[in-house]
C-alpha cells in the first residue's frame, strides 16, 4: 500500500511538471514563433513551417525512440518516460487549441517566462525519476556505444535544432530568442532539482569550539565532525568543526556561532551532494 500511494505521488507530481511544461510551450513559446530545443522544439519548428498542431509529430517522433530505445537498451527503460511523452502530448494538443494568441507582446519576455515554465517542468519530472525522451534518449542510446557526455550530445543537439529555425524564419533574432529560452530552461532545470536538496558544508575554527558544538547538535541535532589543524605560520594546534546542513539551514548556525563566538573565522562551500543517514540516498 505504502509502495502504492508512494508511486501514485511520484506520477501527481510528474503530471504537475509536465503540465507547467506545456503551459511555457503553448502560452508563450509557440505563440511567439520561438524554438526551444528537444523534441518539443522540434515539433514547434515543424508547426511553424507546415501549422501541424505540435503534439502530432511530438508523439510520432518520441513514439519511434522510444522504440529504439526499448530494443537497444532494455524492456525495462522508462515506464515513466512513455508516461510522460503521452501525457505531454495530451497536454500540448489541448492547450494548443485554446490558446491562439501570445499571452504578453514582448518576445524577450516570452523566451523567459516560456524557459522557466518548460524547465521547471521538467526539473519536476526529472525529480520523481522521470524523463520527457527526445534528446534525452538519443543522448543515452549513443552513450552507450561511444564514451561521449550526454550533457554534451543534448547541448549540441538543442543548438542545432534551435538553429535550425533560420531556415524557416531568415531571422538572426529568433535564433538569439531560441538560446535564452535554452540557457534559461537550463538553469531552471538545475534551480529546481538542486534548490531544494542543495548542501552547505561549514568548516568553523574558534577557540570556543565545544561550547559551538554543543549548542549546534542541541539546537540543531546535526551531526559534526571535530578535526585536528595547524596553523602553518603559527604552528598552532586548533580544531576544527566541520557541519553539513541543508542550504535553509545555514543561517541558523552561523547565528548560533556569531552569538558564541563572534570572531570565529568560518567558512561556507556549496556541496554537490551528499549522500547517507539525513541526506539523499547514495544511487548507482
Amino acid at each position: 500500500m505504502n509502495k502504492f500511494l508512494k508511486d501514485f505521488k511520484a506520477y501527481l507530481i510528474i503530471t504537475f511538471g509536465l503540465f507547467i511544461n506545456a503551459i511555457g510551450w503553448t502560452a508563450f513559446l509557440i505563440p511567439a514563433k520561438i524554438t526551444g530545443g528537444g523534441v518539443s522544439g522540434v515539433a514547434a519548428l515543424v508547426f511553424y513551417a507546415t501549422g501541424i498542431p505540435v503534439w502530432i509529430p511530438y508523439l510520432i517522433i518520441n513514439g519511434i525512440l522510444i522504440s529504439v530505445s526499448i530494443k537497444i537498451l532494455g524492456k525495462s527503460f522508462g515506464i515513466k518516460t512513455i508516461y510522460a511523452t503521452i501525457m505531454l502530448t495530451l497536454f500540448f494538443s489541448v492547450f494548443q487549441g485554446i490558446i491562439v494568441e501570445p499571452i504578453v507582446s514582448e518576445n524577450f519576455m516570452s523566451a523567459v517566462v516560456g524557459g522557466i515554465l518548460s524547465g521547471a517542468g521538467v526539473g519536476i519530472v526529472f525529480s520523481q525519476g522521470g524523463s520527457t525522451g527526445g534528446t534525452d534518449i538519443i543522448a543515452m542510446v549513443i552513450n552507450k556505444y561511444r564514451n561521449v557526455s550526454p550533457g554534451k550530445i543534448i547541448l549540441y543537439a538543442d543548438i542545432l535544432i534551435i538553429s535550425s529555425s533560420f531556415l524557416i524564419f531568415k531571422s538572426i533574432e529568433k535564433i538569439v530568442y531560441g538560446y535564452v529560452t535554452m540557457a534559461v530552461t537550463a538553469y531552471a532545470i538545475d534551480l529546481v532539482i538542486t534548490g531544494a536538496k542543495r548542501t552547505i558544508q561549514l568548516f568553523i575554527f574558534s577557540k570556543m569550539y565545544e561550547e559551538i558544538a554543543e549548542k549546534i547538535t542541541s539546537q540543531t541535532h546535526k551531526g559534526i565532525t571535530l578535526i585536528d589543524g595547524t596553523g602553518w605560520y603559527s604552528k598552532d594546534k586548533s580544531k576544527i568543526l566541520m557541519v553539513l546542513v541543508r542550504k535553509q539551514e545555514s543561517n541558523n548556525l552561523l547565528k548560533i556561532v556569531k552569538n558564541i563566538d563572534p570572531d570565529a573565522f568560518v567558512t561556507v562551500n556549496s556541496v554537490m551532494g551528499v549522500y547517507g543517514k539525513g541526506f539523499d540516498r547514495l544511487k548507482a
